[in-house]
C-alpha cells in the first residue's frame, strides 16, 4: 500500500521559488508522485511509483524551468514524462517477470530425460532409451530449429525438418522419429496449456507425414513368414548351439509376443495345470497396471520350460542365460547367469541360425510374423489374434491383409456345398 502523500505546490515557478532546498512531491494518481528537488543549483524533476511491499522505485525525468532554457520542463510537460516513464518501466518489468517460453531443445530433452528414468526404472539399471538416441540424432543436432521457442513454431518449420530427415530411412524408423518428437513437444504444450493450447493443430498437422502410393505403404515382406517346418528347424539349429538361447526362441515362437514382454516374464507365469503362458503386456501406451496375457501352448513349450521352472521362486525371472567376461584377447569365459536384456544379445546366434537353415534376411521378430499369420490362417476371429499378440485388429488389417484374404477364402471353400442334385441315370 503506497504511503500517505503531503503535497505541495509545484506547478508554477512562482510557487517553487518560494520552496527551501529539498525534495517535494505532487500526486498525478495514487501510486505516481512527481517530485521536485530544490538544490542551490537549480531544480529537477523526478518521479516515483509504487511497486509493491511498501516499495518505490525513483527516477530523474529532467530540468526543471525555473530558469527558461531549451530542454527545461514546466509543469506539465514534467507530468507527462514521469506518467510515460512509469508506463514503460511496468512493461518491461512484466515482461522480464512473465515466463520465458520453453525452447525445442529444452522440450526435447526434458522428454529424453523423462523417457530414460522410466527405462532405467523398467530395466533395473542405467539405459538409454530408444527416444534418446533417434531424438540426438535427428532433432537436437537441427540446431536452428532447436533454438525456436515452441510458440513460434510454425507448420512449415516442423514439415521442412522432416523433408531434411535421411532419405535413406526406413518409412517405419521415419514415423517412430516423428512420433517420438511429437510427443516431446505435446508433453511441453501439455505443460503449459494455458499458453501454449493454440501449438495443438500446428504439431498436428505440422508433423504428419505425406501418404504414400499404395505399393509403398508398410505390410510384412512375405519372406519374414515362416512355415512350420522352417520354425522347427530355427528351434532345432537353437537347440545344438545352446539350451538358454532355445528357450527364448521357443517362447518367442509358441506366444508370438515381442522379446520385451518375454524377458520380462516370471517363474509363475508358465501354468502347468491350464497349458499356458502367462505373457505381460508391452508398455505401450500410457497402461497404469500390469495385464497379462494368458495364451495356449503345448506339452513341447511346457517340458521345454520345466527344467528352469522347478525349484526356484515363483517371482524369478523366467528365462536368464550366461554372462561372460573377456579374460584375454579373444578369449572369453563364463562369469554368472542373469535375464536376458536387449535384443541384440540374439542377433549374433540368430544369424548363424538363418545361415545354418538357409534362411536369408530373416529377423527375430519374423517368429512374431508367423505366429500372427498362423492364427490367421487357422480361421481364429481377428480380435482373438489381435488380443493375443497384444496389437489391436487395425494393425493387423494394415500389415496381413493378404494373409487375411488368402484365410478367408480358405474358410469360404470350406462352406461351399453341393447345391445341385446329380443327373438321375
Amino acid at each position: 500500500m503506497s504511503k500517505q502523500l503531503q503535497e505541495t505546490g509545484l506547478s508554477t515557478r512562482s510557487a517553487r521559488a518560494s520552496l527551501k532546498e529539498g525534495t517535494y512531491w505532487r500526486g498525478l494518481d495514487q501510486d505516481i508522485h512527481l517530485g521536485y528537488r530544490r538544490s542551490n543549483r537549480g531544480g529537477r524533476w523526478l518521479v516515483r511509483w509504487y511497486v509493491g511491499k511498501g516499495k518505490y522505485r525513483q527516477q530523474v525525468i529532467g530540468v526543471a524551468d525555473d530558469v527558461v532554457a531549451a530542454g527545461n520542463l514546466d509543469f506539465a510537460s514534467a507530468s507527462r514524462a514521469a506518467r510515460e516513464l512509469v508506463v514503460s518501466a511496468r512493461s518491461e518489468q512484466q515482461a522480464s517477470s512473465a515466463p520465458r517460453g520453453q525452447t525445442v531443445r529444452e522440450a526435447v530433452e526434458a522428454y529424453i530425460l523423462m523417457r530414460d528414468r522410466r527405462d532405467c526404472e523398467r530395466a533395473g539399471r542405467s539405459v538409454k532409451s530408444d527416444a534418446n538416441y533417434k531424438l540426438t540424432a535427428y532433432v537436437l543436432s537441427q540446431e536452428r530449429l532447436c533454438d525456436q521457442l515452441i510458440e513460434n513454431l510454425s507448420e512449415k518449420d516442423l514439415r521442412d525438418w522432416i523433408k531434411a530427415l535421411p532419405a535413406g530411412l526406413a518409412r517405419t524408423t521415419t514415423k517412430r522419429i516423428i512420433n517420438d518428437f511429437r510427443a516431446a513437444l505435446n508433453e511441453a504444450v501439455n505443460r503449459n496449456r494455458s499458453r501454449l493450447s493454440h501449438m495443438c493443430p500446428v504439431i498436428q498437422f505440422g508433423l504428419k507425414l505425406d501418404a504414400t502410393p499404395m505399393a509403398a505403404k508398410d505390410g510384412v515382406r512375405a519372406n519374414q513368414i515362416l512355415t512350420d517346418d522352417q520354425v522347427r528347424a530355427v528351434l532345432a539349429a537353437a537347440g545344438e548351439m545352446d539350451n538358454d538361447l532355445w528357450r527364448m526362441l521357443l517362447v518367442l515362437a509358441a506366444t508370438g509376443a515381442r522379446f520385451s514382454q518375454v524377458k520380462r516374464m516370471r517363474v509363475q507365469d508358465v501354468q502347468f495345470d491350464r497349458s499356458r503362458l502367462m505373457v505381460p503386456e508391452s508398455f505401450k501406451g500410457q497402461k497404469q497396471e500390469i495385464v497379462y496375457i494368458p495364451v495356449q501352448v503345448g506339452a513341447d513349450v511346457l517340458d521345454g520350460l520345466r527344467p528352469v521352472v522347478e525349484g526356484r521362486e515363483p517371482d524369478d525371472t523366467l528365462l536368464e542365460h550366461w554372462r561372460h567376461r573377456q579374460v584375454s584377447v579373444g578369449v572369453w569365459e563364463r562369469d554368472r547367469r542373469g535375464p536376458w536384456q536387449a535384443p541384440s544379445e540374439l542377433l549374433r546366434n540368430w544369424n548363424q541360425i538363418c545361415e545354418r537353415c538357409d534362411l536369408t534376411d530373416r529377423v527375430v521378430y519374423s517368429l512374431r510374423h508367423s505366429s500372427i499369420v498362423r492364427g490367421i490362417r487357422a480361421g481364429i476371429p481377428l480380435r482373438l489374434v489381435a488380443a493375443l499378440h497384444d496389437t489391436s485388429v487395425a494393425m493387423i488389417e494394415k500389415h496381413y491383409s493378404r494373409w487375411i484374404v488368402d484365410g478367408l477364402e480358405e474358410l469360404a471353400a470350406r462352406a461351399i456345398v453341393p447345391l445341385t442334385c446329380p443327373d438321375p441315370e
